[in-house]
């Protein structure tokens, strides 16, 4: 049996380690979700491209994650959907209209109901069972200041795991969340790039926010959600795993060194 999986905002960070991770195994395929065009070039090069297919649009949009849902499901059989795709925008309330905020919630929240939702109607229709796995972050239960939407929309994102696994465990629809650390992605690139002065001490501030000492690589990233797509995680639903390096367990102490030896 082919496997086939959907994964939105994949174009570049860990959707894209993760399609990449996938495709090391034979019989699998991948359709990419994303609303960049230009960003998803690489796959035409890619040495499994011919495994590879990318939709176009909005994932928050059901038509156009149905697309994808009905492109998977001609390559293979559909048992996978990981939804990754999310806006990093801050805002707060003192500054913020009260409806921008929730429009940026809806920004990150949207596409996890939409997707899970897709998902959940094609296993239920072809009478599969399938894994969902939706990504979260330790924003989740430890926000910082400025990150209201974000940490909020991935805090619903969270229950709406619980909820999901709850109601179509009896189907074989399994759905669990991975709560992300601080991962290298483009974006962490980017950071350093525009702040070159500022560099060193934002990898020192990131080492310490993590017990391993270190912030985490895509890859790592992926394998973890890998797993929880994979028949060895056959038993797992309703669960939030953090892959993190330890850092919503971090406590912190006034005693601690700045610079631990």
């Amino acid at each position: 049996m082919t496997r086939a999986y959907v994964i939105t905002g994949a174009a570049q960070g860990i959707g894209r380690a993760l399609t990449e991770h996938l495709l090391t195994h034979p019989h699998t395929t991948v359709t990419i979700l994303d609303r960049h065009p230009d960003t998803l070039t690489w796959t035409h090069h890619h040495p499994a491209h011919t495994r590879i297919h990318t939709i176009t649009g909005d994932a928050a949009d059901p038509a156009t994650a149905q697309r994808a849902a009905d492109l998977a499901a001609t390559t293979g059989t559909l048992t996978g959907w990981v939804n990754n795709a999310a806006v990093f925008r801050d805002a707060s309330p003192h500054t913020t209209p009260a409806a921008d905020l929730i429009n940026l919630i809806g920004a990150n929240l949207n596409p996890t109901v939409t997707g899970a939702t897709t998902a959940i109607r094609h296993y239920l229709t072809h009478h599969t069972p399938g894994a969902i796995v939706n990504i979260s972050s330790h924003q989740a239960s430890r926000p910082v200041p400025g990150c209201l939407p974000y940490a909020t929309a991935k805090a619903a994102i969270e229950g709406l795991t619980r909820a999901l696994a709850v109601e179509y465990g009896p189907h074989g629809i399994r759905v669990n969340t991975v709560a992300l650390g601080s991962i290298a992605t483009e974006r962490y690139t980017r950071l350093l790039d525009h702040h070159p002065d500022d560099a060193p001490h934002i990898r020192d501030q990131m080492r310490r926010l993590h017990p391993l000492g270190r912030i985490g690589t895509t890859h790592e990233a992926a394998t973890a959600i890998a797993h929880l797509l994979s028949d060895d995680a056959a038993y797992i639903t309703g669960a939030t795993i953090p892959v993190d390096g330890g850092r919503s367990v971090l406590g912190h102490d006034p005693e601690t060194p700045a610079h631990p030896q």
